[in-house]
C-alpha cells in the first residue's frame, strides 16, 4: 500500500525543479507564464508560503503565496493592512477530484494564522464551477470585486483567446463562517434552500441543439436581497467545443457581476445540480455588509 499523500513547505531547488514542471503540466501552452523556480524560492524565504502535496517523493499539487496589502483604507499603514495573496494553486490532471484543493488551502491558512494575518485573497474565473465549489462553497470564500481582463492577454491553453476576467475572492481566514466550513459543521443547503428563501433567479439558460447552454437574452434586475445567477455547468466544454459562445457567456457575467457588485451584492455561496441533460450552476449573491461574518 503507498504512503499518504503528504504537505510540506517546498524550500530547496529540487523541491521548485518540481513545481516548474508540475505547472507546464497544470497550464501547459506558454512557457512565459510559468513562475521561475528561483522566485518562488526567494518567495519562500521571504515570507511567503509555498506549499507542495507529496505522493512519496512526487510533487503532484502545490499552493503559492506572498505577503501584500489590502487596498481598502490605503490610508492606513501597511502594518495594518497585511494580507496573504495566493498566486497559484494546481494539481496533477491524475490526482484531482481527491481533496487536494482542499487540503492545499487548509494548510495555506494554518501557515498564515501563524503569521498572524487573518485575510487571504487570490482571483479565478468565475465561470468555473469546480473552482467555485471549492472556493465560495466549500471554503467559505466571498467575493464582490470583479476584474475585468486581470492579466490581459494570456497564452496559455486555458485561456488563449478569451478575456481574462476574474473574481477576486477574499478569505476571512478566522472567522465563524470560514471555519464551520472547513470543518464540516456547515448545513448542507441546494438549490431549493435558496429558493424558498426567497432568492431572486436573474438569468435562466436554455440548452442550444447542441446541448450547450445559451445565456438568457434578457436579466432580471436585481430587486431581493437574495439572487441566484447561473453559470455554466461545465465551460470548458463550451470553451473546447464553441470560442464564439464561451465569450458570449464571458460578457455575460461580467455584465451581471459588475453591475451585482456597483449595487452592493456579495458572492456568498455555490451550489450545482447534477445529472440529467441539464446540469446548473449558481452563485448565491447576498446584499449588505451583514453577509461578511
Amino acid at each position: 500500500m503507498s504512503a499518504p499523500i503528504s504537505i510540506r513547505p517546498l524550500t530547496s531547488p529540487a523541491d521548485m525543479a518540481q513545481a516548474e514542471a508540475l505547472q507546464r503540466i497544470v497550464w501547459p501552452g506558454s512557457e512565459t507564464d510559468i513562475v521561475p523556480g528561483h522566485l518562488m524560492l526567494a518567495l519562500a524565504h521571504g515570507g511567503g508560503v509555498v506549499l507542495g502535496a507529496f505522493d512519496d517523493e512526487r510533487l503532484v499539487g502545490y499552493v503559492m503565496g506572498f505577503l501584500g496589502t489590502d487596498n481598502a483604507s490605503s490610508e492606513r499603514v501597511a502594518s495594518a493592512r497585511l494580507k496573504h495573496c495566493s498566486h497559484q494553486m494546481g494539481v496533477h490532471p491524475d490526482y484531482r477530484d481527491r481533496g487536494l484543493g482542499l487540503r492545499l488551502k487548509a494548510a495555506q491558512r494554518e501557515a498564515v494564522v501563524r503569521q498572524g494575518v487573518r485575510l487571504i485573497t487570490w482571483t479565478y474565473d468565475p465561470l468555473l464551477s469546480r473552482n467555485a465549489a471549492l472556493n465560495i462553497r466549500r471554503l467559505g470564500g466571498l467575493c464582490r470585486t470583479y476584474i475585468r481582463e486581470a492579466y490581459g492577454e494570456m497564452r496559455d491553453g486555458l485561456n488563449v483567446g478569451l478575456p481574462s476576467d476574474r473574481f477576486e475572492v477574499e478569505w476571512w481566514i478566522t472567522t465563524a463562517r470560514v471555519v464551520s466550513r472547513l470543518e464540516g459543521r456547515r448545513p448542507a443547503l441546494d438549490l431549493a434552500h435558496f429558493l424558498s428563501a426567497g432568492a431572486q433567479q436573474l438569468n435562466p439558460t436554455t440548452l442550444g441543439a447542441d446541448g450547450l447552454p445559451r445565456p438568457a437574452e434578457h436579466v432580471e434586475p436585481t430587486r431581493a436581497g437574495l439572487a441566484l445567477v447561473e453559470i455554466p455547468f461545465d465551460y470548458p466544454e463550451i470553451r473546447r467545443r464553441d470560442l464564439g459562445l464561451a465569450r458570449e457567456w464571458r460578457l455575460h457575467a461580467r455584465r451581471i457581476f459588475e453591475q451585482a457588485f456597483s449595487d452592493g451584492y456579495l458572492v456568498t455561496d455555490f451550489v450545482s445540480l447534477r445529472g440529467g441533460p441539464h446540469e446548473r450552476s449558481y452563485y448565491l449573491l447576498s446584499h449588505g455588509e451583514g453577509s461578511l461574518g
